[in-house]
């Protein structure tokens, strides 16, 4: 039976965790993506399953912030279990492995919190992961995401390249204008993955993929 998942609910946690569910029933699965319909690989396949499968860590963001869209979406109902100096944020596009997606869809104590807890304005999917893993699982976490986007216009939603600003110089910078830390080693690799792009940009990164995508290590 097919179940609606609307924006900014807990219900969006409810079916990610699902998604893990069903992805851990394989046992060959040892690493867990979460995308979405607008984002782009910025790496051809082979670089990708390297990088990952390789990772000594996963891939969760997790931050603290002193402002409205952070700390103020705390909820003092959920002390003691969680506390406001615990309380995260980050981004909803994780990456993670086999032996904490476990943890994550066999919670049974934090998640009922947020059910009961974050609404509204809460947007328990920026909220959730990072807190949970923060509190349990630290060392096993990188504590940033592999996912490119640009905050830098005012807004609950990112930018949104539309085919014009797509170019083999912006594709180039996003592989490795960065600075990031992977296995304990300094790294301009820190994104995999990009977002949000328009449907009519498909063409144009079509076009500039046998140039930008293709890595030999």
């Amino acid at each position: 039976m097919m179940q609606q998942v609307r924006w900014g609910h807990v219900n969006m946690i409810e079916a990610e965790r699902r998604l893990l569910a069903n992805a851990l029933m394989d046992f060959s699965n040892q690493r867990f993506v979460l995308l979405s319909e607008a984002c782009i690989p910025l790496f051809n396949f082979s670089t990708i399953y390297a990088y990952l499968m390789n990772s000594t860590q996963s891939y969760i963001e997790a931050y603290d912030k002193d402002s409205p869209v952070g700390r103020g979406r705390y909820n003092e109902k959920m002390s003691p279990h969680i506390t406001i100096d615990q309380w995260r944020k980050g981004s909803q596009w994780f990456e993670m492995d086999r032996e904490l997606a476990l943890e994550v869809v066999s919670d049974q104590f934090y998640f009922p919190l947020f059910q009961s807890y974050c609404a509204n304005a809460c947007y328990s999917d920026e909220h959730y992961l990072p807190t949970f893993v923060t509190m349990k699982f630290t060392p096993k976490n990188s504590n940033r995401t592999l996912t490119w986007v640009d905050w830098s216009r005012a807004g609950i939603h990112p930018v949104t390249y539309l085919r014009p600003l797509v170019t083999d110089e912006f594709l180039k910078a996003l592989r490795h204008g960065s600075q990031c830390e992977y296995n304990g080693q300094s790294s301009n690799i820190c994104y995999l993955f990009a977002r949000k792009f328009s449907t009519d940009s498909l063409i144009r990164l079509l076009t500039f993929a046998p140039k930008v995508m293709y890595f030999n290590k």
